[in-house]
């Protein structure tokens, strides 16, 4: 890779948003996988940021994130982007980045559409449900967000705060944390607070 940069040059922002499947071409090219299908991080961000694995940095050595601007970013496929990286000429050079996750600064994602969220802003929200009476009920906090095709689905990591305030995940009898899947659409969940880190729903909170 090029252009290291020190700790205190990293944002602080940055979101893990793809990864490096290949090398493309013999010029450098790279085959990416975005984790979201929207890819508007990846398409739209002029620097990213790519982490080498764990599995292939030298014993003792410690990970690293490192700057590459970004010469040309497009769809391949529904699934695959095709990038170009400054720096990187040629197939040796982009092979040896196969791998590496990349990540972006949450600042540079473009602005979402009104009624439209980015998953990483969902995560770690409260998210409350509904009792019998129609009272709000925290359920506990959305841990993961996945796509089923159709929609998004959150899953919520059943909990509440402790007398400290911090969130404490429930378990079940056998020591697994108690979780519940939301569909993230208009019948169920009614608003997202995004600056407020709360999702009210009418989830039932005897679920």
């Amino acid at each position: 890779m090029v252009d290291v940069c020190p700790d205190a040059a990293v944002p602080d922002d940055l979101v893990e948003v793809g990864r490096v499947a290949m090398a493309h071409g013999v010029r450098g090219g790279l085959k990416i996988q975005p984790y979201s299908p929207q890819a508007e991080a990846l398409l739209g961000a002029p620097v990213w940021w790519l982490k080498a694995p764990d599995s292939i940095l030298e014993p003792g050595a410690l990970p690293c994130l490192r700057r590459m601007q970004v010469q040309a970013c497009r769809r391949q496929t529904d699934q695959w982007l095709l990038a170009q990286l400054a720096g990187i000429d040629d197939r040796d050079t982009a092979e040896s980045l196969r791998a590496c996750t990349i990540w972006v600064p949450r600042t540079a994602f473009p602005v979402a559409a009104a009624d439209e969220y980015y998953w990483i802003d969902l995560i770690g929200c409260d998210f409350y449900g509904q009792a019998e009476s129609g009272a709000s009920v925290l359920l506990g906090q959305v841990d993961q967000v996945v796509d089923n095709g159709a929609h998004a689905i959150l899953q919520i990591a059943c909990g509440a705060p402790d007398q400290t305030g911090v969130f404490q995940a429930r378990q079940d009898a056998k020591g697994r944390p108690v979780q519940v899947l939301v569909p993230f659409v208009a019948a169920h969940v009614q608003q997202v607070d995004v600056p407020g880190r709360r999702i009210d729903s009418d989830w039932p909170a005897d679920f």
